[in-house]
């Protein structure tokens, strides 16, 4: 397959043609790639069983792992869902468009094959111009999980999507860097109490804040066991993996660089290539090794939005292994670690 790459721009007039000729892919079952303000994004027909079944190949995702809906405005949400909580409605009216997706219970209009056979459907309405732009010339909710192959790092860049995807898609829309870097956090509006199941942009604090009360679920920092049935994407399995094996050190800053160091004077005896991923608060401690500074823990937005481009600086590196340091402060912290713990496998040593 030929991958056609088209750059957008700021004015969305000037990129009509290119939107309208991503739309009729959409229409017709193909795929298309697309930026939204948190990563780039695999779009396919939400409503077209084969298309959703297209991703899953695409991807190498395992089709038991739900796909969201992206939707660009509030009343194509009426169709797709079957009830609307009161807490739903306020959560859209406070962070709608952005980056928040809510799970529902889903109407019959929604395939099972983009639910990952729930009958529950996740939903989102992205912020992104240009995103929202192709939504509305396609007519139809287009189901878009990230625009990588299955576990690897998201992508931030279109860059990063044709290095998974080029030759198993059919367009690649290049809008430049994302803003955010993190996926949307994920909440469940379908039961009695609204619930975490994937930390993001939005905090828990934000969120009770808004409805006070919100819960997080169990799986979001801890490794689920094999017969946990993920409701929403990234739950269960390897995600945002570098291709290298990968070690989080979790303690005191200057406790937890030394342990680095001593780890990376290890594996470099061993003859491996090192990579260390740290803030720019500790980069000084660190004189071995390909360092990779993530951003400044006074501005944890720059780790948020730098992590998944310096995980594929690393695989790019060809490194056989990353220690990373923890980054848990923060409004933000929880969003960062469940990414950071998936990509390690759940690897820690703390000290």
């Amino acid at each position: 397959m030929n991958t056609r790459i088209y750059c957008l721009n700021e004015n969305q007039e000037e990129n009509r043609e290119y939107l309208e000729e991503a739309a009729a892919v959409l229409r017709e079952g193909g795929l298309v790639a697309f930026p939204t303000e948190t990563v780039y994004g695999l779009g396919g027909n939400g409503l077209n069983p084969e298309a959703s079944r297209k991703i899953y190949e695409a991807k190498g995702r395992p089709s038991d792992n739900p796909l969201i809906l992206h939707i660009a405005h509030r009343r194509e949400l009426d169709s797709l869902v079957s009830r609307i909580p009161e807490e739903a409605e306020l959560l859209m009216k406070k962070f709608w468009p952005g980056p928040m997706t809510l799970i529902f219970e889903k109407s019959d209009l929604v395939p099972r094959e983009t639910t990952g056979g729930l009958s529950t459907v996740a939903i989102r309405m992205p912020s992104h111009p240009g995103a929202r732009a192709l939504i509305e010339a396609a007519g139809l909710p287009i189901a878009a999980p990230s625009a990588n192959l299955s576990g690897r790092p998201s992508p931030t860049t279109a860059r990063h999507v044709a290095e998974d995807l080029d030759g198993r898609i059919d367009m690649i829309l290049d809008g430049g860097p994302v803003e955010i870097g993190l996926e949307s956090t994920i909440i469940d509006v379908s039961g009695s109490v609204p619930m975490i199941l994937r930390p993001g942009y939005i905090s828990q604090e934000q969120i009770r804040d808004l409805l006070g009360a919100c819960e997080w679920d169990p799986a979001i920092l801890k490794k689920p066991g094999e017969d946990f049935r993920p409701k929403a994407p990234g739950m269960k399995y390897r995600h945002y993996a570098p291709k290298a094996e990968m070690v989080i050190v979790e303690g005191e800053w200057e406790r937890a660089a030394k342990e680095i160091c001593r780890l990376v004077s290890e594996q470099k005896k061993l003859g491996r290539k090192v990579g260390i991923l740290c803030g720019e608060e500790t980069r000084k401690w660190y004189t071995e090794g390909l360092v990779k500074t993530i951003g400044t823990r006074q501005r944890e937005e720059t780790i948020a939005h730098n992590l998944y481009y310096c995980l594929r600086e690393f695989d790019e590196a060809d490194v056989d292994v990353i220690y990373s340091e923890s980054f848990g402060e923060g409004a933000l912290g929880a969003a960062v670690m469940n990414r950071l713990l998936k990509a390690a496998g759940y690897r820690v040593i703390k000290v």
